[in-house]
């Protein structure tokens, strides 16, 4: 079973300007490799040295992957995948 992905505007040229993909993986790392495959360059904009990029959010269903097991945070069949650009303000 697949799990959703919501993207954000800023990766709609890497999914053909699709807002929500599709993608397989038990864990956060494996749906990023499965979309890669499919969306080439996309992992290279949410990963970096086996991290998640620093201005990157990403959350399973509505729970951030910080504060879980990161890359390798669980993923069950037919959840939500959502991917924010960080934003700062002041």
């Amino acid at each position: 079973m697949s799990v959703s992905v919501m993207v954000p505007t800023l990766l709609l040229p890497l999914t053909d300007g699709q807002k929500k993909v599709e993608a397989q993986g038990e864990t956060v790392r494996h749906i990023i490799d499965h979309l890669d495959s499919r969306y080439p360059g996309i992992k290279a904009r949410l990963v970096h040295q086996d991290e998640v990029h620093r201005f990157v959010n990403i959350y399973v269903n509505d729970d951030d992957i910080r504060f879980a097991a990161g890359l390798a945070t669980s993923v069950a069949p037919g959840a939500k995948l959502t991917v924010l650009p960080a934003v700062a303000g002041g």
